[in-house]
């Protein structure tokens, strides 16, 4: 059965898949390893064979994925290794720092002193009301390096707390952003680099740690630069603005650091307090990497 199985998985490839020689494809935002797959004509099975990778394994921005011609992708199917991969090696994307989804039982005093932190630099962080109970799957983020341990799996349904910035359905453009970059003395290709990294320049985007946008700000830092880095308000609901947000953030970063970029794109990823006390944690290096990778596809 095993043999009839296979030989049907090798059919359908030699069907609907490229017969041309193998070819490199890097990880864009919100890729998967099933969506590659379906993309190219493969299933996320014989994708997964080609590349020494589990069916699950996740995949990280910017890294290569090998597209295999149609004879590769069978070869590996039939070597029999698809799957054996040990998870703990496989290649995988660093969760966002201090993500956190609540669940049933947990309180904003709870989380907050579990994290080390006080209850109310959670709440202005999240933008949500400190007098008002957490709705199980709340989307929060926590200070970098506050972790919860909790064997309680989360809620499969979350819930974004209503906080200024908000997603909305649009998307913009590398010369929108380079634009508004350098009406505000910010590198272009930096602040390019910056949003494709985050969100693929996508405003809808909201992260499993709560931040929002094109340039993924938190509702704390939102509120921050509002009464700290502008003279006017931002429009909450612009996409354009969460970019000007960003950017507004980044040339305050720059100024901080002296103008040291490798340090102000960690200090936008991990905060510059936390990148000044403990360095740069292995996940802030890999996100540092993409950045500095992707500055030189907007010219930087």
């Amino acid at each position: 059965m095993k043999r009839l199985l296979l030989a049907s998985a090798i059919g359908a490839l030699v069907a609907c898949a490229p017969a041309n020689a193998a070819v490199i494809h890097t990880v864009q935002p919100g890729e998967t390893l099933w969506s590659i797959a379906a993309a190219n004509g493969f299933t996320t099975h014989a994708l997964a064979a080609a590349n020494g990778l589990s069916d699950d394994s996740n995949v990280v921005l910017g890294s290569e994925i090998k597209i295999p011609s149609v004879s590769e992708a069978a070869a590996a199917l039939e070597s029999g290794e698809v799957g054996e991969t040990d998870s703990s090696s496989s290649t995988s994307g660093a969760p966002p720092m201090g993500g956190y989804t609540v669940r049933p039982g947990d309180t904003l005093t709870a989380i907050a002193a579990r994290s080390g932190v006080p209850m109310i630099a959670v709440a202005n962080m999240n933008g949500v009301d400190p007098n008002r109970p957490l709705l199980i799957g709340t989307v929060l983020k926590l200070p970098t390096g506050a972790q919860i341990s909790t064997s309680t799996p989360a809620p499969s349904n979350t819930v974004v707390p209503n906080a200024p910035p908000y997603p909305t359905p649009e998307r913009v453009s590398s010369s929108t952003i380079s634009e508004i970059a350098a009406a505000n003395g910010v590198p272009a290709s930096l602040a390019s680099a910056i949003g494709w990294q985050e969100s693929g320049f996508n405003n809808d985007l909201v992260s499993s740690a709560n931040a929002r946008g094109v340039m993924q700000i938190l509702p704390g830092t939102w509120s921050w630069i509002n009464s700290t880095l502008t003279s006017a308000p931002l429009n909450a609901s612009s996409a354009a603005d969460n970019v000007h947000a960003g950017v507004l953030y980044l040339g305050q970063l720059l100024r901080d650091t002296g103008g040291n970029i490798p340090e102000t794109i960690a200090a936008y990823y991990q905060g510059l307090e936390s990148v000044r006390r403990i360095g740069m944690l292995p996940a802030t290096r890999q996100y540092v990497a993409s950045v500095e990778a992707l500055q030189s596809r907007f010219g930087g």
